[in-house]
């Protein structure tokens, strides 16, 4: 396989590139690259640099050139002419490894509905002798040609896998709304892929997630309840990684399981220490976020792999507004594990007030609202049926309840506190002013 200069050991992100062909199954035999100001219309790159990759592909016998760049339908065909084996872009390559990882239904239909997005711009590259139309006794058609047969039923099926994982995707919205339901904070393990997220959830949830040492391990949200001392029960979910120039076609296909995180409460962002470039590769996980609108989510940094680096076991680091921070560990060896826990349970201590709050007695469906929204410790009802109810509260749901028009006149906040034990001592009979 060519995929970009004459050595397989190559830096940033062409290193990238040969570790995701490895991933799907290919052996890399070189590398070329080539620089331009821009690209050729007809061959991405020039003339002779195509002619150069031809006889290098030649020489080593590949069977495929992979190019770090999305190329064009028309360059892809062109290219291939003169190199005399399959070319394939960084889009294509992600989309096989994540046909080969696919295991659940779900991910099955969205990297289906991904490949046919890709292939429907590319049948005159693989298909040309699809372009004539059918003729000769008793072969002629309706007047369509093939190409446009293949296309017409590539957007039929594209438009089924649209329904079919719609279905899917309000399963998952209801599902998601009824764990909100509950008062359980739900955590997000993101970061790069192949940064151990999957080892550090088995290390923290006592899971056996597989884990490999390989690119797109996981495609499939795993979840898991969590009780985290010194604060209680969370949900710990386990996401697909990200890597650079994820394809757009992934991004929509995948955006059922990318509101996960989307809708998290906190999220652990996974960084492998061991590789040189992991500040640069946080960066575009942190642009990936802020595309799918997990923006503004809290977010703990987690240093993994000291154990390839020799660092020693680091405690939480907090920031300027003594919030958790960065945490170094190892989720192979489990070394600094505990820290984690130790910082979600900080961080999400942080995001809750406790409140007593004044119900009025026709307030019924507003109660029914805070049983749903937050946790309610403890509720009272006098002889009048008014009801005071002591509950924990995100500031969110706190923002939410004050934004509620049609409650107006039918609850007051009496007070509020940093923690239960401090609204102990709090009386009924305070006001608000």
């Amino acid at each position: 396989m060519a995929a970009a200069h004459d050595s397989v050991h190559d830096p940033g992100p062409l290193r990238e590139l040969s570790d995701l062909a490895i991933s799907a199954g290919a052996d890399v035999c070189g590398v070329f690259i080539a620089v331009r100001a821009k690209p050729v219309a007809a061959t991405f790159m020039g003339k002779g640099k195509a002619e150069e990759l031809g006889e290098m592909a030649a020489n080593y016998h590949a069977t495929v050139v992979i190019f770090d760049h999305a190329i064009s339908p028309v360059q892809e065909r062109n290219i291939e002419r003169i190199v005399q084996c399959r070319v394939l872009d960084r889009s294509g390559l992600i989309l096989d490894i994540f046909a080969q990882r696919a295991t659940s239904s779900e991910g099955k239909l969205q990297v289906e509905l991904a490949q046919l997005k890709h292939l429907s711009t590319r049948l005159v590259r693989g298909w040309t002798h699809l372009e004539r139309q059918k003729g000769g006794i008793g072969l002629r058609g309706p007047g369509e040609s093939q190409l446009e047969t293949d296309r017409r039923l590539i957007g039929a099926r594209i438009k089924t896998l649209t329904g079919r994982l719609g279905k899917v995707e309000a399963q998952r919205s209801l599902r998601r709304r009824a764990r909100h339901r509950t008062p359980i904070p739900t955590v997000s393990l993101v970061g790069y892929t192949n940064a151990g997220k999957s080892s550090l959830f088995n290390a923290i949830t006592g899971s056996d997630v597989r884990v490999e040492n390989n690119l797109f391990t996981t495609l499939d949200a795993t979840m898991r309840r969590v009780e985290l001392p010194g604060f209680g029960p969370i949900v710990l979910s386990d996401t697909v990684g990200f890597v650079r120039q994820l394809p757009h076609t992934l991004v929509a296909a995948f955006h059922s399981t990318l509101e996960e995180v989307a809708s998290a409460t906190c999220l652990l962002l996974v960084s492998d220490v061991s590789d040189p470039d992991h500040l640069e590769l946080g960066c575009h996980v942190q642009q990936v976020l802020d595309e799918i609108g997990a923006k503004g989510i809290p977010v703990i940094h987690v240093n993994n792999k000291i154990d390839l680096t020799g660092d020693t076991v680091k405690t939480i680091q907090y920031n300027g507004q003594q919030r958790v921070d960065k945490i170094w560990l190892s989720a192979e060896t489990g070394a600094g594990v505990e820290f984690v826990q130790q910082a979600l349970a900080a961080l999400l201590s942080q995001e809750h007030r406790y409140y007593l709050i004044n119900l009025k007695p026709q307030a019924g469906a507003l109660r029914s609202k805070l049983f749903t929204r937050c946790e309610v410790i403890n509720e009272e009802v006098d002889e009048s049926g008014a009801i005071t109810m002591k509950v924990k509260m995100q500031p969110a749901v706190r923002g939410w309840l004050e934004s509620q028009r049609q409650y107006d006149g039918l609850w007051d906040q009496i007070a509020d506190a940093e923690t239960d034990a401090a609204i102990e001592g709090m009386t009924d009979g305070m006001t608000i002013k």
